[in-house]
């Protein structure tokens, strides 16, 4: 019987690249997947995620990894590291659909001995309190005849610096022992290991370090609107502040928050304070604000047509860059779509041009496509720069636009440049 070192649930842009880095380092490793289209794409070598290449999954799979949607697999692995989604419902509260299937799935397959980790954002005791319950309907019991473990994913998408291997890991488990076995096999991944007391207080710091990106990022935000009021170049206060070598981190003002982190994990934190009978303001109050930065942003656009004497119905308004993050073809809560919904309430003539998306709609409308980037910036009417992808010439861009406002401040303002 063929057995396994490492089952991954979820091969998404977190399960897929632990994969590649538990096979590189030896490990027999299979992917366990609900989605068929996945499973297929991968045993084929076309990968679908921006931090894997082809090159890379055919190394993968010479090495033997493969990709299944057989459960009996969980049976024969020694660790199974679940990976799948956490999103938010329609009423902002935690979604555990996925956990909670997945951890079915495992309590079906259970055997003594095995590590289970989750490493799925989620609120403090969701481990514990959801996780354990579900995987010990086996017969089995946590930390006693098998281990469990919360480690949060750090996956950066498109992070040139920092992968899975030198960010540090952080391990809880439910007993010490399941902590050191979680830690035991981690690092054979990464660089560095950081073990923490409880599931709980792994948990928690993944929404910390969240959180404070969130709340600074809605400080920087809130900043530039009254900024611009008072005629203050905050982009130029920001860069001087940070010459500060203590004290200081510098965040930049943007259109809105995106990706798969930012934009949901406070809303955990504020749901687990919410449930002590009083509410987080400071998260509540940052995401308000970075909620209406796209809205700000289409503000922001109509002043600058208002200036040229043209409304923003009928004017042709080129985005540039749609995804949530420079140079990668990730659109997930992307702020570009609120932006484009406004522009598109307005009467609007809405194109957008972005390298890494081939198609693209708004509130359900497709919006067209440019591909020559001379050409679209040229024929529009303002341009809104959202994103900064590296393949963007900017000279270009600053060069034959009749108006931009850039929201990243990467172009020199001047008279047809205005930064957010």
């Amino acid at each position: 019987m063929t057995s396994f070192d490492l089952t991954i649930i979820g091969l998404g842009y977190v399960g897929m690249p632990l994969a590649k880095e538990a096979t590189a380092a030896g490990l027999r490793v299979v992917g366990l997947d609900v989605d068929p289209r996945k499973v297929e794409a991968l045993n084929a070598g076309h990968s679908y995620i921006d931090d894997l290449s082809d090159a890379e999954l055919d190394a993968m799979l010479s090495a033997g990894f493969t990709a299944t949607l057989d459960a009996t697999v969980l049976a024969k692995s020694q660790t199974i590291v679940i990976c799948v989604p956490t999103p938010l419902d329609d009423d902002h509260r935690p979604d555990l659909s996925a956990v909670e299937g997945a951890t079915r799935t495992v309590a079906e397959h259970l055997s003594p001995g095995t590590l289970v980790v989750l490493e799925s954002t989620t609120w403090p005791g969701t481990t514990d309190e959801v996780v354990r319950p579900i995987l010990e309907r086996s017969g089995l019991v946590a930390g006693a005849d098998f281990f469990l473990a919360f480690s949060p994913e750090r996956i950066d998408p498109g992070n040139p610096k920092f992968g899975l291997r030198n960010t540090p890991k952080v391990v809880g488990g439910f007993t010490d022992a399941c902590r050191d076995r979680g830690a035991d096999f981690y690092s054979r991944l990464v660089d560095r290991v950081v073990p923490v007391s409880g599931t709980r207080e792994a948990e928690m710091a993944k929404l910390l370090e969240n959180t404070y990106r969130h709340v600074n990022i809605a400080l920087v935000n809130e900043m530039a609107i009254f900024c611009d009021e008072l005629g203050v170049n905050l982009w130029e206060s920001i860069e001087a502040a940070s010459t500060k070598p203590f004290g200081f981190q510098k965040f930049l003002p943007g259109p809105g928050v995106g990706g798969h982190c930012i934009p949901v994990d406070p809303s955990y934190l504020s749901y687990t304070v919410r449930k002590l009978g009083y509410p987080f303001r400071f998260v509540e109050l940052a995401q308000e604000i970075n909620e209406r930065m796209p809205s700000y942003v289409v503000t922001r656009v109509q002043r600058l047509l208002n200036r040229a004497r043209k409304p923003v119905n009928g004017s042709r308004v080129l985005l540039l860059g749609v995804t949530y993050k420079p140079d990668i073809a990730d659109e997930r809560e992307t702020p570009a779509v609120p932006v484009a919904e406004g522009l598109l309430e307005l009467g609007a003539e809405l194109v957008y041009c972005d390298p890494y998306v081939e198609e693209w709609s708004a509130g359900g409308v497709p919006v067209p496509r440019e591909t020559d980037l001379a050409e679209a910036v040229a024929k529009a009417d303002l341009v809104v720069l959202l994103q900064q992808h590296g393949k963007f010439d900017l000279h270009v861009v600053e060069e034959q636009s009749v108006l931009v406002l850039d929201t990243r401040g990467v172009l020199t303002a001047g008279d047809r440049v205005e930064r957010l």
